[in-house]
């Protein structure tokens, strides 16, 4: 039998940690949003379904994200050079599409993965997305998003560049793009997990676990503050902070 200390209590449900949660946190109805960002420290993460396949798809090696996505990103690079555009054409359309990155980065984490949710289904999904990360914010497996999933979402992103712009810069611009999503997935694992030396390091930590165990309605920015800056989300004052 598992023991209270094991165990959360909100609206009459009790999640039990020591059984899998993915299909336990739903039954939280209002009370998840409170429950999630309840967060436990520990390196050890939760099981999240009982079958082994399903279990598996959810853990990722951090370092598979720069090992698949690299050469991709190379490939990508190398496509736009073949049809014609000069290196300096082709850093400059780089750079930009990890500065559109970066933009994405923030939209993403204040709008969808902080999305406030009640029903089942939702809390299910928003748990699966981004709730385990707050709720479970060491689990080294469950930081970086799967490429199986990363590949599926890609499909949209790449029909929306190849409209949005010509054949030969397409591949460049997306590389970009892609080349900023590794950044951030790579910045975001170190800043967990990571013991920086020098100042900026340092400070970014800082800016991002402020997000998690204290200001969690502000801070979205993981590779940057610049978007919290422009938007407003910048956390400014110690009277911003709220327990949770």
């Amino acid at each position: 039998m598992p023991s209270e200390s094991t165990k959360m209590v909100a609206q009459n449900f009790v999640v039990d940690l020591n059984k899998p949660l993915v299909f336990q946190v739903g039954h939280l109805g209002e009370a998840y949003e409170e429950w999630v960002h309840q967060p436990i420290v520990g390196k050890e993460g939760p099981r999240f379904f009982e079958n082994d396949i399903l279990e598996f798809l959810t853990r990722t090696v951090w370092w598979a994200v720069p090992s698949i996505w690299l050469p991709v990103v190379c490939w990508l690079i190398y496509s736009s050079i073949q049809m014609g555009l000069s290196c300096p054409d082709v850093a400059l359309l780089v750079v930009l599409g990890i500065f559109i990155w970066t933009l994405i980065e923030y939209t993403l984490h204040r709008f969808l993965f902080h999305i406030k949710t009640k029903t089942y289904w939702w809390n299910t999904l928003h748990y699966l997305i981004h709730g385990c990360h707050h709720k479970h914010p060491m689990d080294g497996l469950r930081l970086v998003f799967p490429p199986a999933a990363t590949a599926i979402l890609l499909i949209p992103f790449w029909n929306l560049v190849r409209l949005m712009s010509t054949p030969s810069t397409t591949p460049a611009l997306f590389g970009g793009g892609l080349l900023g999503y590794v950044m951030y997935d790579c910045t975001h694992y170190y800043l967990h997990h990571g013991q920086p030396k020098t100042e900026v390091p340092k400070n970014l930590k800082k800016y991002h676990l402020n997000h998690h165990f204290r200001i969690q309605d502000k801070g979205f920015g993981i590779t940057s503050s610049l978007w919290d800056k422009v938007f407003g989300t910048l956390p400014s004052t110690k009277a911003d902070a709220k327990s949770m």
